[in-house]
């Protein structure tokens, strides 16, 4: 094994790998209405001009869109994880979100996933109270239950949650593409710092590359 490929069986794996037909996951990470909407989030305040609102209406959308409508037809597992309580009062919430202020109170409307993204049947959500989905949700158990290998990653907060679902999933085992137009957080800075952070635990790329190899894997 090296550091830039990895044979399992008759297979020579690379991070840039083609997905296959039946093995290929795509997770949303924290596309609520709490955290996509202005001012709903009383502990990160943004308007809706702030740079994160835009990049999220003009950019980080759209692009999210484009790769739910390619996972969708190509056949492959959609997942989404959202931040909510097990409660209503938020005592089943972390010692860190409690700390934080940080509680969707289960069934809040604020904790809706955005509609633009909205779940169809047999899409999966996954409600967590930990910015790792691995740590407070079943997720490992159910891609593996759906067989994954890769696992496609967009979402926010670039540095937060989508730093820790990446690294997460790695250390399990799967193959991660990170898609970087597809995520955001509250300044470029910080976006292009996270990318770089945990850019040897993935594969970054864009939208369309994501969605081009979806297509391939649909015509496959």
């Amino acid at each position: 094994m090296s550091a830039v490929t990895a044979e399992v069986g008759d297979d020579v794996l690379k991070r840039d790998s083609e997905y296959e037909q039946g093995r290929t996951a795509l997770l949303f990470v924290d596309m609520q209405r709490i955290w996509c909407e202005p001012d709903l989030d009383p502990t990160h305040p943004q308007g809706a001009e702030s740079y994160y609102h835009r990049r999220l209406r003009q950019t980080v959308i759209p692009n999210q869109v484009r790769i739910l409508e390619a996972a969708r037809a190509a056949g492959c597992n959609v997942l989404h994880t959202i931040i909510e309580s097990l409660t209503l009062d938020g005592r089943d919430r972390s010692l860190d979100h409690k700390l934080s202020n940080m509680h969707v109170p289960k069934g809040a409307p604020e904790g809706e996933i955005i509609a633009a993204l909205h779940p169809v049947v047999n899409e999966i959500v996954l409600p967590k109270t930990s910015s790792g989905v691995f740590n407070s949700t079943n997720i490992d158990y159910v891609l593996r239950n759906l067989d994954t290998r890769y696992l496609i990653i967009a979402g926010v907060i670039t540095d937060q949650c989508v730093d820790m679902a990446v690294r997460d999933a790695a250390d399990r085992g799967y193959l991660v593409t990170v898609v970087e137009d597809a995520c955001a957080t509250y300044s470029p800075e910080r976006h292009d710092a996270a990318l770089r952070a945990y850019a040897g635990y993935c594969w970054t790329t864009d939208t369309q590359t994501v969605v081009d190899r979806l297509q391939a894997l649909r015509r496959a």
